[in-house]
């Protein structure tokens, strides 16, 4: 199994641009910052570092190891100053890898000793986007989907460098943990940061927890209000669920791991994109070996797909290395795997604006690496 490591291992696949529309924003986060925000919890006595340090240092983790870098990440990320400083790395680190346009996605967090809402969770995102100095980002939502606008106008003078340019968008994450009125609550607050680059709402966290009649009103009313939604499903078997989730419609599904031959009848019938996880599919055991993944029988019938890396710090992996483990895996040519690339322009939550700029992106990188496009 490849390691985050590895990805820089062929600048090819580091030179192609790449879309990214699974990436959690706190599981995403850099192990030099986890190493260092853990041994702070441990001077203060919150947590004794060296249950923790030698976690955080390993790539090849067991699935008991991912679930106590989660459980540590959670104790991390209820500070704002925390949730700026790893929005800005995580946005640094997507674009370093030439990741032209990132759909990250976060849970609005509360928490009432040091006076956070979920609004003011999100405001702290925001300006880590904004701290961003590396690289443009444009974060804003698209007027009348035509051509791209930002919602800070500081950005605007970035626009006019030649900075490389990554386009982030945000979606807001429904916890299954949840009541019905919480994740209404979501979804108003999606709609009052719309203009701020959020476009859409995700329904995620353990699978085993929650029933999909709690959330449905709540994601039918994001539909009906326009905001796109995806969800995590599939994670476990639930046949029920799955269905439900299918004639939802929803505008992609990450993981569907669990899906049994009526689902996939289903699915492919409705054409709903699939967030193909690689490494996280593996590395939670969800699938037994990446040999086997569904990834090839989507491919293969030319179903809707993208790569992402759901949580690349977590599972130390990389989008570029997701490519480089289906490349290597399946045995696609690098062609193949560009026209892959692309085709997740289709599949974005942002506008048409967006889209023709991606387009241009991948059109002129296709001089660039030398493939020949139809």
């Amino acid at each position: 199994m490849a390691t985050r490591s590895d990805s820089t291992a062929g600048n090819w696949w580091q030179m192609m641009p790449k879309v990214e529309l699974h990436a959690h924003l706190n599981g995403s986060i850099r192990d030099t910052t986890l190493l260092e925000l853990a041994r702070e919890l441990g001077e203060k006595g919150s947590i004794v570092f060296s249950d923790v340090e030698q976690v955080i240092m390993k790539n090849d983790r067991s699935l008991r190891e991912v679930f106590k870098l989660f459980d540590l990440i959670h104790l991390i990320t209820t500070d704002h100053k925390t949730v700026t400083r790893i929005t800005k790395e995580v946005i640094e680190d997507f674009a370093a890898e030439n990741v032209v346009y990132l759909e990250l996605r976060t849970t609005p967090k509360r928490n009432a000793s040091i006076g956070m809402s979920k609004e003011s969770y999100l405001q702290a995102v925001l300006e880590g986007l904004m701290a961003v100095k590396n690289v443009d980002v444009d974060f804003g939502q698209e007027v009348n989907e035509g051509s791209t606008g930002n919602s800070h106008p500081t950005n605007d003078v970035c626009c006019l460098s030649n900075k490389k340019k990554i386009y982030v968008r945000l979606l807001l994450s429904i916890d299954r943990r949840e009541s019905t009125e919480a994740a209404m609550e979501t979804v108003e607050l999606a709609l009052r940061l719309k203009r701020s680059g959020v476009v859409g709402i995700d329904l995620s966290g353990n699978p085993a927890i929650g029933e999909w009649k709690t959330f449905l009103p709540a994601l039918k009313f994001a539909k009906e209000e326009g905001l796109s939604v995806t969800l995590h499903c599939g994670e476990v078997p639930n046949s029920q669920e799955v269905h439900a989730m299918l004639d939802f419609i929803p505008g992609r599904i990450g993981h569907a791991c669990f899906l049994e031959e009526d689902h996939w009848r289903k699915l492919k019938s409705y054409k709903i994109p699939v967030e193909i996880c690689l490494t996280s599919n593996i590395r939670t055991e969800s699938i037994s070996s990446v040999d086997v993944h569904h990834f090839a029988d989507l491919y293969e019938s030319r179903h809707p797909i993208t790569l992402c890396t759901d949580d690349s710090g977590v599972f130390s992996t990389s989008l570029s290395n997701e490519f480089v483990l289906a490349a290597s895996t399946f045995g696609i040519g690098k062609k193949e795997m560009y026209e892959l690339a692309r085709d997740a322009i289709n599949f974005i939550f942002g506008g048409d604006g967006v889209k023709e700029k991606l387009e241009e992106i991948f059109a002129s990188a296709a001089v660039e690496l030398e493939i020949s496009i139809d």
